[in-house]
């Protein structure tokens, strides 16, 4: 990994194995051409230290213990037969390796997407999600998102005449200043989910520095992608929109370019 996104980053071609999945050997390589911009995805692109140093910016997806049960169940019940006990299994056999080399890469990433189980729902787990971003106080480059006010720890309840709600979910809206793997973050929260997501006009003017160039580019976005899309009415649309913005944000800044909105 390390070998090829050097070279990638010099203007090489590379030919990337491919794992299969199915027998554990590897397929015929694919070669990959360089590109102004290159995007690293998969379970351990920060293990090693030598990688990190070529990432120009990292974001980590981090879902709940709780969250993921509850998904996993949904899927592999509902979609592969599987009984609830083979699925408590299957959790509990990836939990060490899990602990060991995945989960420590939240403390290099730039941004960390953080999805937990709501605290204002009354839904059972998994139906509500309460959504953090968690943002680097100290990255050249990246300005953080809050709410109002980036020096005091703020909590909003927005107006029900202006964001619909459902009967067993609210929206409430916080962020604050933490220490994170023992670095300075700034938290930027998003619990409970909208049912109509045109109100994300009446949410957007309450979060700060979002990397927005026009007004409303946010809500746009989210309405573009639409409200059957998974997360696009919740704080993991939210926030994955706001990271969008933050990177392209983040590209002017170091390559002194400029991107349309």
């Amino acid at each position: 990994m390390y070998e090829h996104i050097k070279a990638l980053k010099a203007g090489q071609a590379i030919k990337k194995p491919i794992y299969n999945h199915v027998n554990g050997t590897l397929d015929t390589p694919e070669t990959v051409e360089p590109t102004p911009i290159v995007i690293i995805e998969g379970l351990h692109p920060l293990v090693d230290p030598r990688v990190r140093e070529l990432l120009d910016f990292t974001i980590y997806l981090d879902i709940s213990d709780e969250i993921k049960f509850a998904w996993k169940i949904q899927r592999d019940m509902a979609e592969r037969g599987w009984t609830l006990e083979q699925v408590k299994e299957s959790i509990e056999q990836r939990k060490p390796d899990f602990a060991a080399y995945v989960a420590p890469q939240m403390e290099f990433s730039d941004v960390v997407i953080s999805v937990l189980p709501s605290e204002i729902s009354k839904e059972e787990v998994g139906k509500h999600l309460k959504v953090k971003l968690i943002q680097s106080a100290t990255k050249k480059g990246l300005n953080p998102a809050y709410i109002l006010d980036k020096d005091v720890t703020t909590i909003v309840h927005p107006s029900p005449e202006k964001v619909k709600v459902g009967p067993t979910c609210g929206v409430s809206l916080a962020s604050y200043k933490q220490k994170y793997y023992g670095k300075d973050v700034f938290v930027t929260e998003m619990d409970g989910k909208l049912v109509d997501i045109n109100n994300y006009a009446a949410i957007e003017p309450l979060i700060s520095n979002t990397g927005a160039k026009k007004a409303m580019e946010v809500t746009d976005e989210l309405v573009k992608v639409g409200d059957k899309s998974p997360g696009a009415m919740d704080g993991t649309g939210l926030f994955q929109t706001i990271t969008s913005l933050k990177l392209r944000e983040f590209y002017e800044s170091v390559t002194g370019k400029k991107v349309a909105a």
